[in-house]
């Protein structure tokens, strides 16, 4: 039976959040965190951005290395012949990449304006695929910008080409939350049916409904005999209103009364992996968990109203979904940075880190500079 894996972008469209982002020591944690909690794959970064080149390439340093094994690292770049061509010049190690363009009428028309129209769409994605197989990818999946609001011809039509040269996956963007559950399964059935290639699912949550959406086409895909692929970030961080939350989806998957025992989610993921990173993140961001936030939430598992404590003290399964240990509660340790034995050999180092971040830095943190100073010393250099 096909199944369901996570592609987490946080590092790349979490990042792109108005008035937030991450240091690319702060990135690198997220890596880790990501792979200990089995994520398939993280999208990790820019190889087209000039400042991103030592993060990504000391990353994948990290990976040859084994700390970032077996997730996968990706790229993403405009489905362009120059950022393929960029990409393999700045990180030639990249492996795995997605490469993007618009597909919708409003877009084409609107923000394109006359520079491309429909057929040329198809042939930019082409060529970039082409060249990119060709350049060492091993995995490309293409992306379709705004594929919620997509003809379904032409969507299929543009899916078709790119598996046709050599895609291993399509991204269907709903890039402005347009969706509804019920009109991404349909779409995602049909699509897959008539393309028979693994899906991605990237939702955004301007409606409230990124993990609904993630969910419910992922089962669109699998329904129609090919693998789904949900793109999540941590915490849902992300554009305008976010990303489906990864705890969100992961908990939806293997909880709710639909796909619990029916649909297979990637067996590699750990759930008890989640409070450590969705604390991690937050203390990164800048951003507070909120209160209610499925899973990791101050209130995820605070009951007030007497029947409500009554019953969860007589049994937890009363008025509680999952147990919270099984998303491994329990407060990470951050810390202001002192010169202790550990420390003292990598001093240098924390202050650049301290001044990188701009705030304390983790005990993560230190334990990174301290075991791969040389990665460490990559991440931290910016090179105007």
């Amino acid at each position: 039976m096909a199944k369901i894996y996570i592609i987490d972008v946080t590092n790349r469209d979490g990042v792109q959040t108005a008035r937030l982002g991450l240091a690319k020591l702060e990135k690198t944690l997220i890596n880790i965190y990501l792979n200990e909690m089995g994520i398939f794959q993280s999208e990790f970064g820019f190889p087209v951005t000039r400042h991103e080149i030592n993060y990504l390439n000391a990353n994948l340093e990290l990976q040859e290395s084994g700390l970032l094994k077996p997730i996968r690292l990706s790229g993403w770049l405009r489905a362009t012949v120059g950022d393929v061509e960029t990409t393999f010049k700045n990180v030639p190690k990249l492996k795995h990449m997605n490469i993007s363009i618009s597909t919708s009428d409003q877009m084409i028309t609107y923000k394109f304006q006359g520079k491309l129209d429909h057929k040329s769409v198809i042939k930019e994605m082409v060529e970039a695929l082409r060249l990119a197989k060709q350049s060492g990818a091993e995995t490309v999946g293409v992306n379709a910008e705004d594929a919620s609001r997509t003809r379904m011809e032409y969507l299929t039509e543009f899916a078709l080409a790119a598996k046709e040269n050599g895609a291993d996956r399509i991204r269907y963007c709903d890039t402005l939350g347009y969706d509804s559950p019920d009109t991404i399964y349909e779409r995602i059935f049909k699509l897959a049916e008539a393309v028979k290639i693994p899906i991605e699912l990237h939702c955004h949550n301007d409606l409230g409904m990124a993990v609904g959406c993630s969910v419910m086409g992922a089962k669109g895909a699998i329904d129609a005999g090919v693998d789904a692929y949900v793109n999540t970030t941590v915490n849902g961080i992300g554009e305008r209103c976010g990303n489906a939350d990864l705890v969100g989806c992961i908990l939806a998957i293997k909880k709710s009364s639909g796909f619990a025992n029916k649909y297979i989610l990637d067996e590699r993921v750990d759930l008890s992996k989640s409070w450590k990173i969705t604390k991690s993140a937050s203390y990164a961001f800048g951003v507070a968990i909120a209160i209610n936030q499925p899973g990791i939430g101050a209130n995820a598992f605070a009951h007030e109203s007497g029947i409500h404590a009554d019953g969860a003290l007589k049994d937890w399964r009363n008025y509680e979904l999952y147990h919270y240990e099984e998303l491994g509660r329990g407060e990470p340790e951050i810390i202001e940075f002192k010169t202790d034995e550990e420390a003292t050999k990598i001093l240098e180092l924390a202050r650049y880190a301290n001044v990188h971040t701009q705030k304390p830095l983790t005990n993560d943190e230190l334990r990174f500079i301290a075991k791969y100073p040389e990665q460490a010393r990559k991440i931290l250099t910016v090179t105007p």
